[in-house]
């Protein structure tokens, strides 16, 4: 895995209160920038792609904010870019949960299994929302040829055995992007470890995709 630094030194945005990140729960999000994929329908493929546009948060302002609304808010949500690039992730979301008090949720493509497994093992997170991007045929396709059948097949294969251990920790889900057919939601219903529904997302073309077709 190629190293991006500490999480503190990627954190590129911050959403102080979402509905809609972790569903049932009113929490705030932080934005870590970078990602190692280049999937072609990304929302937020500023922040993951060209970091350099946007200034880091620094710690002391995020850490207050949080600290004034964490008495009205259900929960954290750490996403990206992709947030298992930094190898001491666990480290910075026991770190950030020990100084907050919020129960912390975590986005991932599952690319890097084993930072997912010490997140868990270390009890850093209490949710994680693993994307399933397509049937592994697809994933040249669907990130931008930084994944092949064989590299996805292998990291969610681990994902997965960390999944039926600790069934209550995790979640999967994939966007209905344009690229995937019938055929492949069908399929991709058996991927997950058994006692998971993969659960579905909409898909909305934003402009910038558009712009870049």
């Amino acid at each position: 895995m190629q190293e991006h630094g500490s999480p503190w030194s990627r954190l590129r945005g911050l959403e102080p209160m979402s509905l809609c990140d972790w569903p049932g729960r009113v929490s705030a999000v932080l934005f870590l920038g970078g990602c190692d994929l280049r999937c072609p329908t990304c929302h937020n493929f500023q922040l993951a792609w060209e970091t350099w546009n946007t200034p880091c948060l620094p710690r002391s302002q995020v850490m207050d904010l949080l600290r004034k609304r964490s008495s009205w808010l259900d929960g954290l949500v750490v996403t990206g870019g992709e947030a298992a690039l930094s190898a001491d992730l666990p480290e910075w979301l026991a770190d950030l949960r020990a100084h907050v008090g919020l129960p912390i949720k975590l986005d991932t493509n599952g690319m890097h299994p084993a930072v997912i497994e010490r997140t868990v093992t270390a009890e850093a997170v209490d949710l994680v929302a693993v994307d399933i991007k397509g049937p592994w045929s697809k994933y040249p396709l669907l990130t931008g040829n930084r994944a092949t059948p064989e590299q996805a097949r292998a990291n969610m294969k681990q994902i997965f055995a960390l999944a039926r251990d600790k069934p209550g920790s995790f979640q999967f889900r994939t966007t209905l992007v344009p690229e995937l057919t019938q055929d492949d939601l069908n399929a991709m219903q058996h991927l997950p470890p058994p006692g998971f529904v993969l659960q579905m997302q909409r898909f909305k073309t934003p402009a910038t995709v558009i712009e870049r077709r």
